[in-house]
């Protein structure tokens, strides 16, 4: 059974960076496809960013293309997501996921495994 445990979350000023990790035990994190989505309070969740096992081809939201950056590290079992030139709508709760599909979506039915996510909040 996969497992996934998010950090690196925290209060950041417009403009600033973070770096969110995710720490997989209990498989690896080569046989899955990963994903970040975020949640803010009112909204539906939606996907951030995704990394396919077939390839590691990547996909992001249009509003943080060129500004967030999917990554993994499968030798230590982590994903990265880095995130420079925060804006004050991207405060959420971000969450890790990671499904056995060969190519990932930002469709959140297709992740069968999440973490119990980590606040973002950009504010000055």
């Amino acid at each position: 059974q996969l497992q996934l445990v998010e950090s690196g979350g925290g209060l950041v000023q417009p403009g600033g960076s973070l770096r969110l990790s995710c720490e997989a035990s209990g498989s690896f994190l080569r046989y899955y496809s990963v994903a970040w989505f975020r949640q803010a309070p009112g909204k539906e969740r939606e996907g951030v960013a995704c990394s396919s096992r077939a390839g590691g081809a990547t996909s992001y939201k249009d509003s943080v293309k060129g500004r967030f950056t999917i990554f993994t590290d499968k030798a230590k079992n982590l994903v990265f997501l880095q995130m420079n030139s925060l804006k004050p709508e991207d405060t959420a709760l971000y969450y890790c996921a990671a499904g056995g599909l060969r190519i990932a979506t930002m469709s959140d039915w297709e992740y069968d495994y999440w973490g119990q996510g980590t606040q973002v909040t950009v504010s000055s």
